[in-house]
C-alpha cells in the first residue's frame, strides 16, 4: 500500500506524526504532507515542537512564535515559542500572588523563586506540551501534523501525559475529599468554599485537556504515526528499538518511510567510486529494511540534488511521497 492510499483509506486519521532520529527528514515530510493535503482541499496545520527544527527555513518565511501562519490557501504552519510561553506562566503567577495578597509588587524573594523555577530544564518541555494541548483541543483544522522532536524526547512527551494525568488525579481526589470534610465549615466560610471550587475546577480542566491530548496520541482511529529512517545500519537498529518503545505507549504505527535513497540507475553512468560504493551499501540495507518491515514501508524517497526549501521543492517532495496531485 502506498502512502497516498493510507490517507485515502483512513480519512478519519486526522492527527499525523512523523518520528525518528534527528536529521532524517521529519520536518521536510511534515511540510510536504501538509502541502499535499492542502492541495486536496483540506485545512491543515503543521506545527513544530522541536526547537532544533525549522519550518521557517523550509517555507522560507519567518513564522517562529507568531501563531498559525497561512503559507498557501489551506496550509497553516506554526513554530512554538517555549520561552514566550514560560514568560506568560511567570506573569500569571505574579498576578495571582498580587491578587491573593493585595500586594502592589511581588516580594524579591518570591520573584527570585519564579525566575529560578523558569530555568528548570523541564519547564521548556512543559510549556511546549501545554501549547500542543491548546492546539489540539481547539479543533480548528481538518488535519494536524506534528513535527515531533527526536525519538528520545518524543517518548518523554508521550509519557508526560500519563504522569500529568496521575498527578492531577491525585490532587483532584484530595481536593474532593477536603471539600467533603469542609461542608459544615463552609457554611461559615462561604468565600473560601468558592475559592476551593475554583481551584478544583481549574485542576479538572487541566486534567480534561491532558486526557484529550494523550487520548488522541494513542487513538488508532484518529492518529497516524510514521517512522522516518534512512538505509544505514545504526538508523535501522535505532528504529527497531524505538518502535518497540512506542508500542509500550500504545502509539499506533501506521508505517515507515525510507528517505535519501540514491537512485540505482546512476550506476549505469560514469560516477565517482565513492558514490558507487554508497549505492551498493544502500542496496544491502534496503534489503534489510524490506525484511524487517515488509509491506509496512509505504514510500522510498530519493535523495534530492538540493535542500528542500521553498514551495517548489516542497511540491517536488510531496510528489515523491504521494505520487503527485490528483
Amino acid at each position: 500500500m502506498s502512502l497516498a492510499e493510507v490517507f485515502k483509506q483512513h480519512p478519519e486519521r486526522r492527527y499525523i506524526m512523523f518520528g525518528g532520529k534527528g536529521g532524517l527528514g521529519k520536518t521536510t515530510f511534515s511540510a510536504a504532507t501538509a502541502y499535499w493535503l492542502a492541495q486536496q482541499g483540506y485545512k491543515v496545520l503543521v506545527f513544530s515542537v522541536d526547537p532544533q527544527a525549522s519550518l521557517s527555513d523550509i517555507f522560507q518565511q519567518d513564522i517562529f512564535g507568531k501563531g498559525a501562519v497561512e503559507i498557501i490557501p489551506g496550509l497553516f504552519a506554526q513554530e512554538i515559542d517555549a520561552d514566550r510561553r514560560i514568560r506568560e506562566y511567570q506573569d500569571e503567577i505574579r498576578q495571582k500572588i498580587l491578587n491573593m495578597y493585595g500586594l502592589e509588587k511581588v516580594p524579591d524573594e518570591i520573584e527570585d523563586y519564579i525566575q529560578a523555577a523558569a530555568a528548570e530544564p523541564a519547564m521548556e518541555e512543559s510549556a511546549i506540551f501545554d501549547q500542543v494541548v491548546d492546539i489540539i483541543v481547539s479543533g480548528d483544522y481538518d488535519y494536524y501534523i506534528y513535527d515531533l522532536v527526536p525519538l528520545g524526547h518524543a517518548l518523554y512527551y508521550l509519557s508526560m501525559a500519563s504522569v500529568y494525568d496521575q498527578w492531577i488525579g491525585k490532587i483532584t481526589k484530595l481536593r474532593e475529599e477536603m471539600q467533603e470534610y469542609a461542608q459544615v465549615a463552609a457554611l461559615m466560610r462561604r468565600d473560601e468554599e468558592l475559592e476551593e471550587d475554583k481551584i478544583l475546577a481549574e485542576l479538572q480542566d487541566i486534567r480534561y485537556r491532558i486526557n484529550t491530548s494523550s487520548s488522541i496520541l494513542t487513538d488508532k482511529e484518529k492518529t497516524a504515526f510514521f517512522f522516518v529512517l534512512v538505509p544505514e545500519e545504526m538508523i535501522i537498529l535505532d528504529t527497531v528499538k524505538a518502535a518497540g518503545l512506542f508500542a509500550k505507549f500504545q502509539v499506533p504505527i501506521s508505517g515507515y518511510i525510507v528517505n535519501r535513497v540514491i537512485p540505482t540507475e546512476l550506476e549505469q553512468q560514469q560516477i565517482p567510486e565513492y558514490l558507487r560504493h554508497r549505492i551498493q551499501m544502500q542496496r544491502k540495507y534496503l534489503e534489510e529494511i524490506r525484511q524487517r518491515f515488509g509491506n509496512q514501508v509505504l514510500a522510498y524517497i530519493p535523495e534530492f540534488e538540493r535542500d528542500i526549501t521553498g514551495l517548489e521543492m516542497i511540491r517536488r517532495m510531496a510528489e515523491a511521497m504521494f505520487g503527485g496531485a490528483e
